[in-house]
């Protein structure tokens, strides 16, 4: 296969702090040999684990630790093996080779937020809530598990939060009363939430009914029922390059390019984790992906061709 065409930076970092922080649940503190890559609350990083084992961990420390980067991994034993190699491959004192970080989960400016979490998916929002405390706005954080002791950082979230916090282990408390937490926050409130794929689907359904609040979700797999469109062929100009490429109707765009050797860096292949975006500059991309908004599906700068393919016979893209 053509090495990709264009690619992220490739830092190394040594494994300074390993430790658990609830059940199934490692905690990685990694210090970089070179300066820490800036970052802001919602971003992750690839680590790149072992050769064609590579995965995406949100930053769950403080971006304004100059000297380290940290990522909460659950254990997953029926996973793909990223998070079995994190939990029993990797030492303290060890060294990880990293890419990033990029961050499709920003936080976008509101009068007041509602943070929603399941599980694992507390970490990108952790930074987030450290911050809008540190702005002095108000915010909230509806936090479900399995049960108390697998939800990590219950700790320092109640005491950031007080009562702003609500945890609800599912074994006492059963699934989340989302309708009951959009309900509770004033009109304007960006909800952030991440999670499993039925805790998200079941988010977005009840928000369909609180049109004022707005919604951002990281996911970890792709839509139960990701809308796509006719798989066709169509044609991609490269701009750099001047050539053009033939998709053909049982392939992916990603594939092409991979193809002629002019691919973005991928990892997922899922369009979950943005490795692979890529600017569009003219025509009408399909976009099948789980990171873009609908707004900034609408605006059509970017896609991610792992996934994403064409509405319009022709598409130029910055390659």
């Amino acid at each position: 296969m053509p090495e990709p065409a264009t690619t992220e930076p490739v830092f190394k970092a040594e494994i300074v702090g390993k430790e658990t922080v609830a059940d199934g649940v490692c905690l990685l503190t990694l210090r970089p040999y070179d300066d820490v890559p800036a970052w802001t609350p919602g971003a992750h990083v690839d680590l790149l684990l072992a050769p064609g084992l590579v995965r995406q961990y949100s930053l769950c420390g403080d971006p304004a630790d100059r000297e380290h980067l940290r990522v909460a991994v659950l254990e997953q034993p029926d996973g793909r093996g990223g998070s079995l190699h994190v939990h029993r491959g990797l030492e303290i004192g060890g060294t990880l080779e990293l890419r990033g970080p990029r961050n499709h989960f920003a936080l976008v400016d509101a009068p007041a937020y509602l943070f929603v979490a399941g599980g694992i998916g507390i970490t990108p929002l952790l930074p987030m809530i450290r911050e809008i405390e540190a702005r002095r706005l108000p915010w909230r954080l509806l936090y479900g598990g399995r049960v108390l002791a697998s939800m990590a950082f219950t700790a320092e979230l109640t005491e950031l939060g007080g009562d702003r916090v609500t945890l609800r282990p599912q074994d006492v408390h059963g699934l989340l009363d989302l309708p009951a937490a959009l309900s509770s926050v004033p009109a304007g409130t960006a909800v952030y939430a991440c999670g499993p794929e039925p805790l998200l689907t079941a988010l977005e359904r009840a928000r369909k009914d609180f049109p004022s609040l707005s919604l951002r979700t990281e996911r970890f797999s792709p839509r139960e029922t990701q809308a796509e469109g006719p798989d066709e062929a169509f044609e991609v100009e490269l701009a750099r390059s001047g050539r053009t490429v033939e998709v053909s109707a049982k392939e992916t765009l990603l594939d092409a390019l991979e193809r002629a050797g002019v691919a973005p860096a991928s990892s997922c292949g899922e369009g979950t984790c943005g490795t692979c975006e890529t600017v569009v500059l003219d025509g009408a991309p399909d976009h099948r992906d789980c990171l873009l908004t609908e707004d900034e599906q609408t605006a059509g700068g970017i896609m991610f061709p792992c996934v994403s393919r064409a509405r319009s016979p022709r598409l130029v893209l910055d390659l």
